[in-house]
């Protein structure tokens, strides 16, 4: 299924399991992105932390469909078709509008975001394009201009660690061959009161 061998949740021993019980979703469903950490649970239990944290977490002050966004363009960035189609499908449950998903959708495949998000929010896509895509050319002006149009110093760490983490996913995913084959599109962790509740709903 992978590059590398994988463990499934009928195949993981009682320890696996246990950490596979924290995240699976309907009918022991596990996503393939944290089922190919299986012969090293501890970086299943790492990539976890910081996916909740980062995107879901009630500490957070940005809106979670902006979050959730950015990880979609970054995603599109680095050709990750597998956390394209998982969070953008994340995104529709959150919008519940189909016009406004599909303006999105287009817009993010014709490069025209700045058409689609005001002056304030494309200003976050143009530093994840600058982060994903040339992280040497970033400067503090960067980060400067994204509080000139509103973001808080939070604000911008918010967006960074975003950014950041969907890079790490999305060479998780290219690296070791990972598709969506078996997997529930849009399921996430999204109790953000509670950073220790992983189930995929």
């Amino acid at each position: 299924m992978f590059w590398i061998k994988h463990l499934t949740y009928d195949e993981a021993d009682k320890s696996l399991k246990k950490l596979y019980d924290r995240v699976k979703g309907p009918n022991n469903q596990v996503d393939n992105i944290l089922m190919v950490h299986s012969l090293r649970p501890h970086t299943l239990t790492g990539h976890m932390a910081l996916y909740k944290n980062v995107i879901h977490n009630t500490n957070n002050t940005l809106p979670k469909w902006y979050l959730e966004a950015l990880g979609v363009y970054v995603s599109f960035l680095n050709h990750c078709d597998y956390c394209v189609e998982h969070h953008f499908a994340g995104l529709q449950k959150l919008w519940n509008d189909q016009d406004k998903s599909a303006a999105f959708y287009d817009a993010l495949h014709h490069n025209s975001l700045q058409d689609f998000f005001d002056k304030k929010w494309f200003k976050g896509f143009s530093y994840a394009n600058m982060l994903t895509l040339n992280p040497l050319k970033l400067g503090q002006n960067d980060v400067e201009h994204l509080k000139t149009v509103g973001f808080t110093d939070g604000e911008v760490l918010e967006i960074n660690q975003v950014v950041s983490y969907f890079n790490y996913a999305n060479r998780t995913v290219l690296g070791l061959g990972v598709h969506t084959k078996g997997d529930i599109l849009g399921l996430s962790p999204n109790d953000s009161n509670d950073a220790d509740n992983w189930t995929h709903q």
